[in-house]
């Protein structure tokens, strides 16, 4: 989460990334796991942590993010194909959005996955766009 590679894409994430900051977010992850029954998960590669990524309760929405390590990439398309199988198979989940900031300019992955745009959103006075998939 200090690399600023990954910094570029995360425009809510601002401030040092020191231990405190990690345990607090790994805290906040923990809770949402508690209030929901789902959460993001650690992902491994090989053995070694890759990153971290799945599904949060935003509303009545589940939102998708990934977020792996510089150099761990190209593991992206299999970890959300995996991820999306695991969503079309959980009653509780009728349909995956993605809120990507307008830093992202590559969107083709989500349309050959069939998400369809529904505008922009706000957080804390950041614009998102949304995407959303129909996970029947």
């Amino acid at each position: 989460m200090a690399d600023p590679r990954l910094a570029e894409h995360m425009p809510l994430l601002s401030g040092a990334w020191d231990e405190a900051r990690a345990a607090a977010f790994v805290a906040a992850k923990e809770a949402r796991w508690a209030e929901d029954g789902l959460g993001h998960w650690a992902i491994f590669a090989g053995g070694a942590y890759a990153g971290w990524g799945g599904f949060q309760k935003e509303g009545e929405d589940w939102d998708f993010g990934l977020v792996l390590k510089p150099g761990l990439f190209g593991l992206g398309p299999a970890i959300a194909r995996e991820a999306l199988a695991f969503a079309r198979a959980d009653p509780r989940i009728g349909s995956v959005t993605f809120l990507l900031p307008r830093s992202r300019a590559r969107l083709g992955a989500l349309a050959r996955l069939g998400a369809r745009a529904e505008g922009e959103v706000d957080y804390e006075g950041v614009p998102f766009r949304k995407y959303r998939l129909e996970t029947p």
